[in-house]
């Protein structure tokens, strides 16, 4: 009887590569056509209505009752003319992946029917809200929640084989007003960046009325033949291999990186990306990435919000489309060890309505004082709430991937380049005049701040927050985290910190200081006070993590302690004063991710144990009991004792490593039923990051050296080298 391991491989083998179709030779002509984006807002509104709701996507105003069915009825005729029957609002629930529940336009009216949609199904509905996490904000018996529609992210129409839906961005709150999803924080987080970071460029042009966040993700992902991944019930159920030798083979020839994308792959990277296109997904690169069976691809950079969403849509329409190719998508942060992971790396910037970056040097003194403003700002943020930054990439996949030498560590630092760290130390050390007049140059001996091109920094690999010429990168988020996370807590920061700034330099100011002396003073004393979290080297070193402990940098390398910073003071003061949390909203979501951890650790111990006792373990066994068999008939010819010894030894060495595997598998379920017991979430969580998952090492490690020594032919699991290197 063939196992399912020799099944999947001859089907992987035996794979057919779909042909794609492009909507058109120019992705010009169909970039953006399932969005009901302003060039078909303008074509289904009046120019009243229209022009209204613009002001609403870019000032926030609130859109009447009227104009709200007039909206709804231009969305179903373009959705229903693309043959349209159903409408969801789309939301991003704190389950970490996007949620829907679809109605039909069509009504019965009278002897037939009719296709309806109204203002008030566009701008509210009501989903079910005690099925999703919620921290103890609601309960169970209290089910009421609602969607509230977001008009700055444009709806879009969700293409699948068996129909078609109009999909609409939706924020989600409880009946009682808290937030329950990613993006409600995330656009409070957004409002407060915009009025702070306009606030403090009134300092330097008065014409500058709003400032956006712009983001791009680049998505690292694995592929795998979906043959192969319904064989291994650890991919299945947890998104990683917890078993598996590595290969003898893997990336350390770097030979994949930047490779000749595989025609199968090609295949599907550009069928997705058709797709994403479609979408208004503005993807531009793709390529190999270093570890074998790894990828990436990137959009050009967007709106923050506007960005995430199309993130989330991406995965999403990712996992679809390998399902035609007959791939599995693995987004993991780590799915195979010994190979690097994956993250999803996001560029931050600031962009003012007058099309100025923030972050990127001008050619004049009075640009160069405004980089330095919101530069040295940006700095002074990350080092006073370094801790909530770790916290916010946080995740139990993404401990595996933090400082495993293909991502940065858990110390948080950022790298500015020698260029630019040398520039802030000179400032720092720099005599500042306070006689100089508010037009004339910065202060004497102000070093010259060259115009920052994308090659004037380099890139240090092991630095989670990076200044890359005109954009600060965010290395350190995981591969299938919401992006909403880290970069509310990032804006917020940032907000925050432009406030303290705008009110100490006004108190200068008011003292009788010029202005840009007034600035000077303050960012001086910024880059003196926040120099601690600036570093240049390797983040990998064991060096660097004591320099860090003596700078006073945190090192927290799990993720229940981790998230201890979010319900800390200093936390609960900041998103007060920011208007983006309430109290009882982090405490409700820092009970979430601390359950949410707990729980896949849980879902991992369990698999461990069910696919070591009814896999590995009677495979063993079965090879095991043919050696013994083998052993008895050469001691029946006579043969000597060292004719013997080479099979006795390998019956002795499988006998030892499956002893320890199935001790320690019935001593971590003991275990587990111990911290199972504990009511306190903090602790449970901390239970199974200390108790439980310190066996998950010892098991694989003796299984991995059980696949070694058992004929190949009876091994039950596809091994990583097929997962990795089958085309």
């Amino acid at each position: 009887m063939k196992s399912l391991r020799t099944i999947a491989l001859k089907e992987a083998q035996t794979r057919e590569i779909p042909e794609i179709t492009s909507p058109s030779a120019k992705i010009s002509e169909f970039y953006g056509l399932n969005v009901f984006d302003k060039k078909k807002m303008r074509e289904y509104l009046s120019k009243d209505v229209f022009e209204k709701l613009i002001s609403s996507i870019n000032q926030g105003e609130l859109i009447n009752h009227d104009d709200a069915n007039q909206i709804a009825a231009a969305m179903k005729a373009w959705a229903m003319e693309k043959g349209v029957t159903h409408y969801t609002h789309w939301f991003q629930p704190l389950t970490g992946s996007t949620a829907e529940k679809h109605d039909a336009f069509f009504e019965p009216s009278g002897d037939g029917a009719i296709e309806r949609f109204a203002g008030s199904a566009l701008v509210q509905q009501e989903p079910d809200a005690s099925s999703f996490p919620n921290g103890g904000i609601r309960n169970t018996f209290e089910a009421r929640g609602y969607t509230a529609w977001d008009p700055s992210s444009p709806a879009f129409i969700m293409e699948n084989s068996a129909g078609k839906t109009l999909c609409i961005p939706t924020v989600f709150v409880a009946y009682t007003g808290e937030a329950l999803d990613y993006k409600a924080p995330l656009l409070k987080a957004l409002s407060a960046i915009d009025k702070a970071a306009v606030d403090v460029c009134q300092f330097f042009d008065k014409s500058i009325s709003k400032v956006n966040a712009s983001l791009g993700i680049e998505q690292e992902y694995f592929l795998v033949d979906l043959a192969l991944f319904n064989a291994r019930p650890d991919l299945v159920l947890t998104g990683r291999a917890l078993f598996g030798h590595m290969s003898a083979k893997g990336q350390q020839l770097e030979d994949h990186y930047f490779g000749s994308i595989p025609e199968r792959v090609f295949a599907y990277m550009v069928d997705f990306e058709n797709e994403a296109l479609k979408l208004g997904i503005p993807l531009k690169t793709r390529h190999n990435e270093v570890a074998p069976s790894q990828f990436e691809c990137a959009p050009i950079y967007e709106e923050i919000n506007l960005a995430i969403d199309h993130n989330q849509l991406l995965m999403d329409v990712m996992e679809k489309v390998a399902r035609r190719h007959n791939f599995k998508v693995l987004l993991h942060e780590k799915p195979y060890a010994g190979i690097n992971g994956s993250g999803k790396h996001n560029n931050w910037s600031l962009i003012t309505d007058t099309g100025k970056n923030l972050l990127a040097p001008g050619k004049t003194p009075k640009n160069n004082l405004m980089f330095l403003t919101f530069f040295v700002n940006t700095i002074k943020a990350v080092h006073e709430h370094a801790d909530l930054l770790r916290a916010s990439i946080a995740s139990v996949s993404n401990d595996h991937r933090l400082g495993a030498n293909e991502a940065p560590p858990a110390i948080i630092s950022i790298f500015l380049g020698q260029q630019l760290d040398e520039i802030l130390d000179e400032i720092e050390h720099s005599r500042l005049s306070k006689k100089l007049k508010e037009d004339n140059s910065l202060w004497l001996g102000i070093p010259k701040i060259p115009q920052i091109l994308l090659d004037n920094t380099d890139r240090n690999r092991t630095s989670p927050f990076a200044f890359t010429g005109n954009k600060f990168e965010l290395r350190a988020v995981g591969s299938t985290a919401n992006s909403s996370a880290p970069m509310t807590v990032l804006n917020a920061i940032v907000a925050d910190q432009l406030n303290k700034f705008k009110i100490d330099v006004d108190k200068l100011i008011k003292k009788g200081d010029k202005k840009d002396v007034a600035l000077m003073t303050v960012i001086k004393r910024y880059i003196k006070e926040s120099k601690a979290i600036r570093f240049e080297g390797n983040g990998y070193s064991d060096e660097w993590a004591e320099e860090a402990e003596k700078r006073g940098l945190s090192n927290i390398k799990t993720t229940p302690k981790a998230l201890d910073a979010y319900v800390s003071e200093k936390t609960e003061e900041l998103f007060t004063r920011t208007n983006v949390f309430s109290k009882r909203e982090l405490h409700a979501r820092h009970e979430i991710l601390l359950e949410n951890f707990y729980k896949k650790l849980q879902i991992e111990a369990r698999v461990m144990g069910d696919v070591a006792n009814s896999q590995i373990i009677p495979a063993v066994i079965a090879y095991q009991n043919s050696l013994i068999e083998n052993a008895k008939g050469l001691k029946e010819l006579g043969l000597s004792k060292e004719a013997l010894a080479t099979p006795l030894a390998i019956i002795e060495k499988l006998s030892s490593h499956l002893s320890i595997v199935k001790t320690s598998i019935d001593k971590m379920l003991e275990e587990r039923k111990v911290v199972n017991k504990e009511e306190d979430t903090r602790e449970k969580a901390i239970g199974y990051d200390e108790k439980v998952k310190v066996y998950f090492d010892t098991i694989r490690y003796n299984v991995d050296k059980l696949e070694q020594i058992v004929d190949d032919s009876v091994w039950p699991l596809p091994k990583l080298r097929e997962l990795l290197f089958l085309k």
